[in-house]
């Protein structure tokens, strides 16, 4: 059972996908929940959506044409206790077939690696597709993160959604 459920629809601009709840997201019941986390700030800062969001306010995403799933759904805590058999890559790729979003945005390098299964990634735009579906790689909004903090992907990635 996932610790929290992915919000996806047809349609969307953008699914954001970051690893496992952390321990306050699974608590409140709400993603990017933590109070280091820079998730609902940088949607706002980078023009995803027109005011900040709560984490609370999550279901609402879809709105905004965005939408929300994670590779490890089923866990709780950060990157580094986690354990590659704790990813489901298969389980993203079949919602991503199915919803074909514009993009796949990976929140963090971790996340991306699982998916495609190399250790070689760079930020932004990569070379794979799942079917029509652009994938991007973010920075982490966690702040355990915190060091490797970088606006710019999040800037870039707007920018790319905003073309036609």
């Amino acid at each position: 059972m996932p610790v929290l459920p992915s919000i996806l629809e047809p349609g969307l601009k953008v699914v954001f996908c970051g690893t496992a709840a952390s321990t306050r997201s699974a608590a409140v019941g709400a993603p990017y929940a933590g109070p280091g986390n820079r998730f609902w700030d940088i949607l706002y800062t980078a023009g995803f959506t027109p005011r900040r969001l709560d984490p609370l306010e999550f279901r609402t995403i879809t709105a905004y044409g965005l939408g929300l799933t994670g590779m490890a759904p089923n866990r709780v805590g950060n990157d580094d206790i986690l354990r590659p058999e704790d990813f489901d890559p298969a389980g993203v790729r079949a919602k991503i077939e199915q919803f074909q979003p514009r993009v796949l945005a990976f929140v963090g390098k971790r996340a991306a690696q699982e998916f495609l299964g190399r250790k070689d990634i760079a930020y932004g735009l990569q070379p794979e597709r799942v079917g029509p579906t652009e994938l991007f790689v973010l920075t982490s909004t966690s702040g355990a993160a915190r060091r490797y903090w970088d606006e710019a992907p999040w800037h870039a990635l707007a920018a790319h959604v905003s073309k036609p």
